[in-house]
């Protein structure tokens, strides 16, 4: 069940934390290595609203390894097999589950219900922050995927 506060739905909260949480058990960070920027995979079907995750991840990393850090995300439409067509389809929307080329019924979703984090780049402690240019990756960082 999802909680409001002050009208705002606070579900993609918990999400972010525990994507912290979840970053935090990563061996890189344990000597004091900070948190650059997170990739993270969102389905349509995942139950998490995007623009409500990036909203959330400031607060969510706020006095961790990750403070300032930027949230990168991935969206995942929905996808289903039509077994009519014999094609995958992207479905523009739903929760009706027909093709939208022949109508079919298309109960076999194929993508849509990702949520995953895919990448994390990491400052390393023994690094100095250079400030980034637009599409240059900060000297002394690299990209890491959570295990």
């Amino acid at each position: 069940m999802r909680r409001r506060r002050g009208g705002r739905d606070v579900h993609e909260l918990s999400v972010a934390q525990a994507i912290v949480e979840s970053l935090g058990r990563h061996e890189a960070l344990a000597g004091g290595a900070r948190v650059l920027a997170v990739t993270v995979r969102v389905g349509a079907l995942s139950g998490v609203v995007p623009a409500a995750l990036r909203f959330a991840w400031g607060p969510a990393t706020e006095g961790t390894f990750a403070a300032g850090s930027r949230l990168d995300l991935e969206e995942v439409p929905l996808a289903v097999w039509c077994p009519a067509c014999r094609a995958e389809r992207e479905l523009p929307a739903f929760p009706r589950f027909a093709c939208p080329a022949c109508g079919a019924p298309t109960p076999e979703i194929l993508r849509g219900r990702e949520l995953e984090i895919l990448s994390m780049e990491i400052e390393d402690s023994a690094a100095s922050p250079l400030p980034r240019t637009e599409g240059q990756e900060r000297q002394g960082s690299r990209r890491q995927r959570p295990t």
